[in-house]
């Protein structure tokens, strides 16, 4: 039973990143209608900028600072104007390409200007095992759990309880509507680039002093996130972090109790059953589209 409970924890800790990467996916598809295959990459390039700061000289916090200014800025506000503006009135498609070309460039750029080899990151909660009533949990373990945990929180209580926040909402559910009500419909949707890109910032420094920085990390990220969004459901914030956390708990019991080489494949179980049964998602709901 404790080593049910560990596997749990750890899970659950592994699918709130995967779920902090997930939500960018929900956030820019209600709002602008687009889907970011580079999402993965938009977690791995903050993490060599924090490489890059901690190798100049920087502490952790300032480096990690300093990338959420520089994931502020490209992933979220340049990335807006320069890849999604003229490429998002052709339609999904011409973006999803393009998105997917951004993704390798990403990989290959950070492959040549750092090295394919995995770079070790500085830990940033402490090391060791807890005891709590006989169960040993990890303190990274848990100290990601909450720091994810308290993010998804922090993002949900901004989005449904704050001013700017519906407003976000209004924007995703009728732009022409929230236009009539004076909401800055571009201003708000810029927001929801630059808050994917601090989103994917902090799944970076939880999870690269795990996984190492390797300039194919984000490969996976990107991939679970994508299917954490999809079986959650696409349309619902709530979704994503379900569909995250059931990767997670699924992808550690699967790895103890079955193989570690079946670990992705149940995931991609999980995701093909919910696309055939519920293919809007466990928590989300079907939109229908008049054309």
């Amino acid at each position: 039973m404790a080593d049910l409970v560990q596997l749990l924890v750890s899970g659950c800790a592994t699918g709130a990143v995967y779920a902090l990467a997930a939500m960018g996916f929900v956030l820019l598809w209600q709002t602008s209608g687009t889907i970011n295959f580079a999402q993965g990459e938009f977690v791995m390039l903050p993490a060599f900028a924090m490489l890059a700061g901690l190798a100049l000289g920087l502490p952790l916090p300032l480096a990690f600072l300093a990338s959420l200014v520089v994931a502020a800025l490209v992933l979220g506000a340049a990335f807006k104007r320069v890849v999604v503006d003229p490429l998002v009135r052709a339609g999904v498609l011409p973006l999803v390409v393009a998105t997917l070309g951004l993704s390798l460039a990403a990989k290959h750029a950070v492959r040549v200007g750092f090295s394919a080899e995995a770079q070790p990151f500085p830990q940033i909660f402490p090391e060791g095992v807890w005891n709590v009533l006989g169960v040993r949990v990890s303190a990274a373990d848990v100290g990601t759990l909450l720091v994810a945990g308290a993010l998804l929180a922090a993002l949900h209580l901004f989005i449904t309880r704050t001013l700017f926040g519906r407003s976000m909402q209004a924007c995703a559910q009728n732009p022409d509507a929230a236009r009539v009500l004076g909401i800055d419909v571009a201003g708000m949707i810029l927001a929801t680039f630059v808050i994917n890109a601090l989103l994917a910032a902090c799944a970076a420094l939880l999870v690269t002093p795990v996984w190492f920085a390797r300039f194919d990390m984000g490969e996976a990220i990107g991939l679970k996130a994508f299917f954490a969004a999809i079986i959650g459901g696409f349309n619902q914030m709530r979704g994503a972090l379900l569909g995250g956390i059931l990767l997670g708990v699924l992808e550690n019991l699967a790895a103890a109790y079955l193989s570690a080489q079946y670990k992705d494949g149940v995931a991609l179980a999980l995701f093909v059953l919910v696309i055939l049964f519920r293919p809007e998602g466990l928590l989300g709901r079907a939109e229908e589209r008049k054309v």
